[in-house]
């Protein structure tokens, strides 16, 4: 009889157990949901610091555009020609900082021909860079590795763009897609037919 009592107080404690243990999961399952939700809810108003590409992160403190001619969002036809296919391209603004933007003279760290008048880096990927714009003929250097080459060199400034820069996306017009190119002027885009309708 004493077994049978002792048996079913262990049994009674068990399934006690066990339903403390649910509620705690489904009290977990329901607090991971609404972490997932918060999470949901701030993902629209990250930073775009944290934008990333095959060149690296955009440079921390950049102060985010806010009358800017394209805002974030906006259809762009690209002028520019940094790239094959880039010239006719259009896309599509994902970030816009104020900043300054220079076109740059430079040899690369891997040995090779110096490049010339390369465009762009900006004033916050110039180590030493200080007051905006710089003047032609400074020597800085580099904190960027748009390409292979660049991280490190000694840079000179050719022409310096105050104003907005722009972070875009957008397919060549041989058909590759480019995500997150850095960087573009103002004077380099126009808003595309789509987004003037």
């Amino acid at each position: 009889m004493k077994k049978q009592w002792a048996f079913k107080i262990f049994l009674f404690g068990f399934i006690l157990l066990l339903a403390a243990c649910g509620d705690t999961a489904e009290q977990l399952d329901k607090n991971d949901e609404q972490e997932g939700n918060v999470a949901e809810q701030e993902a629209p108003t990250k930073e775009a610091d944290e934008i990333e590409d095959s060149t690296g992160s955009v440079p921390l403190n950049l102060k985010i555009a806010e009358n800017a001619a394209f805002p974030v969002g906006t259809k762009v036809k690209i002028f520019a020609n940094h790239m094959e296919g880039m010239k006719g391209a259009e896309g599509v603004v994902v970030a816009v900082y104020d900043t300054t933007a220079y076109e740059i003279s430079y040899r690369p760290t891997t040995g090779g021909e110096k490049v010339e008048n390369y465009k762009w880096v900006i004033h916050e990927e110039l180590d030493g860079a200080s007051g905006a714009p710089m003047e032609p003929g400074r020597e800085l250097v580099i904190n960027a590795d748009h390409i292979e080459g660049m991280d490190g060199a000694t840079a000179t400034i050719e022409s310096a763009d105050e104003g907005p820069v722009y972070v875009v996306d957008f397919t060549t017009t041989t058909g590759e897609e480019v995500k997150n190119y850095k960087w573009l002027v103002e004077s380099e885009l126009a808003a595309s037919d789509e987004s003037s309708r």
